[in-house]
């Protein structure tokens, strides 16, 4: 592995703001894709997104003059970085949600910063202190809450969502889910390891070029049959906003911001995902927020302030006095 660095870091503060904004754009096209699911094949999307991606980047692809070539042990790492955190994640997410509830998958999902924690521990030999680990049991806390406010249904839809569920061995679902948050849990500690060595531009760059290998696949076989015609500008125009976010700015954003920030304390930072995707709800989608929803926000902020409150620095001990 080759450990030259191959740009600045960012300040803290200023670290901390990109994972934020990272986690925030990613709630925010999360809830807005909505419509993009209904309007065509989640694996043309899927191919569509990485295809934007490739075409708006290639230039983030060329090697800057101070980045040492990339070793093989380097190489290895950005095609499991996209393997786990883009192709696999996706599949796992898809296939799971569709045998489980949505609360189930969001319970589930809930424990993204805790699984951080320990693969950063393990991997990464972080040492993660008592407020980290405060920081994160309210992160986690937090998404969970936000999973159970959620009633979109009507009691009797409900309960007949809930028998077909059983039937399809939800247990099966809510592994895959499983899987997604290790895949996602993955994806940080990867990408903190990638960020020694790799400028985070390419970084996203490479990614988004094997995940387009991994689904060109797939998205052809969808995109065979697909009447494209049948996709108005509006969601062409939210494609590309999509397509950007996801595998350009989010992306970015969030290597950026490991630079400097240890991978157990970004894992935090996801409690801006299922934040930002009730704000887009209320702002754009005329959703309202419950009570239960509003102590959800409450314990995410908590999480947020507990992570990035500066460390106490210790006051040395004066010496003895002498005679």
């Amino acid at each position: 592995m080759n450990s030259a660095p191959s740009s600045p870091a960012p300040p803290l503060w200023l670290a901390y703001g990109f994972l934020a904004l990272s986690m925030a754009l990613v709630g925010s096209y999360v809830a807005l894709s909505k419509p993009l699911v209904a309007a065509m094949p989640v694996f043309l999307l899927a191919w569509l997104r990485f295809l934007i991606g490739a075409l708006a980047m290639p230039h983030w692809l060329c090697k800057p003059a101070n980045e040492p070539p990339l070793s093989p042990a380097t190489q290895r790492l950005i095609f499991l970085e996209s393997f786990l955190g883009n192709f696999l994640f996706t599949v796992c997410m898809l296939f799971g949600v569709s045998l489980t509830s949505a609360v189930s998958a969001g319970v589930i999902m809930a424990a993204i910063p805790t699984m951080v924690a320990l693969l950063s521990w393990l991997f990464l030999r972080e040492r993660i202190g008592l407020r980290v680990w405060q920081a994160i049991a309210c992160a986690v806390a937090g998404i969970a809450l936000f999973s159970l406010s959620k009633s979109e249904l009507p009691a009797h839809v409900s309960h007949a969502l809930e028998a077909n569920l059983a039937y399809k061995n939800s247990w099966l679902g809510n592994v895959l889910v499983f899987g997604a948050v290790v895949c996602e849990a993955s994806y940080a500690v990867i990408g903190k390891k990638l960020t020694g060595c790799v400028s985070p531009k390419r970084i996203t760059a490479l990614i988004n070029l094997w995940g387009l290998a991994l689904m060109t696949p797939f998205g052809l076989y969808a995109a065979w049959t697909f009447d494209f015609a049948s996709v108005s500008v509006s969601m062409w125009l939210l494609l590309l906003f999509y397509a950007l976010a996801a595998s350009v700015w989010t992306v970015w954003l969030w290597m950026t911001g490991l630079k400097t920030v240890p991978a157990a304390r970004a894992g935090v930072f996801t409690v801006m995902l299922p934040v930002a995707a009730a704000l887009v709800g209320v702002g754009v989608l005329g959703e309202r927020l419950t009570a239960l929803q509003l102590l959800a926000f409450g314990l995410c902020l908590v999480g947020v302030v507990l992570a990035t409150l500066p460390a106490r620095q210790a006051v040395p001990a004066k010496p003895p006095a002498s005679d």
